[in-house]
């Protein structure tokens, strides 16, 4: 079986982070480049998979990113993944989480895949909106939010979270599937993992080699960021002091009543 883990790189997620005024874009220059977390718990996922099934399954990793970028995947490879795919082109810049989504779908359908694994959000965009979108491109089923999953008989059996509990789904191959970090914590690459990932291959790929969507770029985006503004400065604090509970609680709906919260 092929399993493919679609991971993005991004910036340190401890680093600041800054929005050129000017393309409205996330700056990067500067900051180092991380694997998105998010995504560490989509290949450890896939990892586990095919230990578990033991029956000479793959795992790829795909990535769609500068060209700059292009060895933080090193650690994936390091990790256990067996070998991965660069996508990049300058024409990609300023391409929005639908066009992601219809991008990944054109490579995913170029390099083939029986198991497509996600991480449920990026780091630097929180939209959780690919997921869904590139199981809607790709025309397979989609799920989302799986917290353990299993393959039994060809097909995909996982536990999806909800508000409330979770929901035992089922679908059959080939699905796409995005996971929570209830999926298992992300394994350390060891000093073998390190020095083996220095030979594993890493394809690249360009648009022309998948056909160019329409969506890909800025010129395809639907959505345009218009402007962005850091979030007022929290002012001091109210300290309240009550004799007694019944006047502390009064207190507290008082003063909910004046911003007219309640």
């Amino acid at each position: 079986m092929k399993i493919v883990v679609t991971v993005k790189l991004v910036p340190d997620t401890n680093a600041e982070k800054r929005i050129d005024p000017g393309t409205q874009r996330l700056i990067r220059t500067g900051v180092e480049t991380v694997l998105n977390p998010y995504d560490e718990y989509a290949l450890e996922a896939a990892l586990a998979l095919k230990e578990k099934l033991a029956d000479g399954s793959t795992v790829t990793v795909l990535a769609m990113a500068p060209e700059a970028t292009k060895e933080t995947l090193r650690k994936a490879l390091a990790m256990g993944a067996d070998d991965a795919v660069f996508l990049t082109d300058a024409a990609l810049a300023g391409t929005d989480t639908l066009g992601t989504a219809d991008v990944l779908a054109h490579a995913l359908k170029n390099i083939g895949f029986d198991l497509v694994i996600c991480g449920g959000l990026s780091d630097d965009g929180s939209t959780g909106g690919v997921p869904g979108a590139l199981a809607e491109f790709l025309a397979v089923p989609g799920i989302t939010n799986a917290r353990s999953l299993e393959i039994i008989d060809g097909r995909v059996h996982a536990q999806r979270e909800t508000d409330n509990g979770y929901q035992v789904v089922s679908a059959a191959l080939p699905v796409m599937l995005s996971v929570t970090m209830a999926v298992g914590e992300p394994r350390y690459a060891s000093l073998k993992g390190i020095m083996g990932a220095k030979k594993k291959p890493i394809a690249p790929m360009a648009l022309a080699n998948i056909g160019a969507p329409g969506s890909a770029g800025a010129a395809g985006a639907k959505i345009s960021l218009l402007s962005t503004a850091p979030p007022p400065v929290r002012g001091k604090a109210k300290v309240v002091e009550a004799t007694d509970g019944l006047s502390g609680a009064q207190a507290v709906l008082d003063f909910l009543k004046e911003r007219k919260l309640v």
